[in-house]
């Protein structure tokens, strides 16, 4: 192995370090307490070596973002593989979706509420946000009904979802109640 890939490698290991700490003294502690001196604490790298790999807190709540819109593709491919049915596959998106929020709150602010600089809805928007919007449009493509724009119906559902999550993360909707929500939102919504 040449020095050169060495020191790629190395650079790639600290990034993901760098990544994986933010993104854990956000969900320990908001995202308020993640500064760079902080991270820089916590990595045992100088703040330089920081910004030699992100420009600030905003890239790096971005590279939290990407990594969380790949794992929320993920959670909703799983979540909806075993469903029978179009009703079946529509419920298990929105808990799998609903769950994600809620077992990973920084993550989920970050990847749909703070700025990391990413561009959405884009043709420069980053292939882990593209692919987790798809993950959504596959299963609600299928009962957006007819004369429906699928991805405008998926934009729909996506925002009542987001809806659900941040009100009952912030207490203004009892979290019991989160089965029924859904139910009515895909009975109500989807063409089945």
């Amino acid at each position: 192995m040449s020095v050169k890939e060495r020191k790629e490698r190395e650079r790639a290991a600290r990034e993901r370090l760098i990544v994986a700490t933010a993104r854990q003294l956000a969900e320990q502690h908001g995202w308020d307490a993640v500064t760079t001196r902080r991270l820089a604490e916590s990595i045992e790298y100088s703040q330089p070596v920081l910004y030699s790999h992100f420009r600030g807190k905003r890239e790096i709540i971005g590279a939290v973002a990407l990594d969380g819109a790949a794992e929320l593709a993920v959670a909703l491919r799983a979540a909806t593989a075993a469903a029978d049915g179009p009703r079946a596959r529509v419920a298990a998106l929105a808990h799998g979706y609903l769950d994600f929020a809620a077992h990973n709150p920084a993550v989920y602010d970050a990847l749909v509420q703070l700025d990391g600089g990413l561009a959405y809805a884009q043709e420069d928007t980053p292939e882990p946000l593209k692919d987790a919007f798809a993950a959504l449009l596959e299963c609600l493509g299928e009962v957006a009904g007819d004369g429906v724009h699928p991805g405008l119906f998926t934009e729909v559902f996506w925002a009542s979802l987001h809806g659900i999550a941040t009100l009952t993360r912030a207490g203004r909707l009892p979290p019991e109640e989160t089965g029924r929500r859904v139910d009515l939102l895909v009975d109500r919504l989807a063409v089945l």
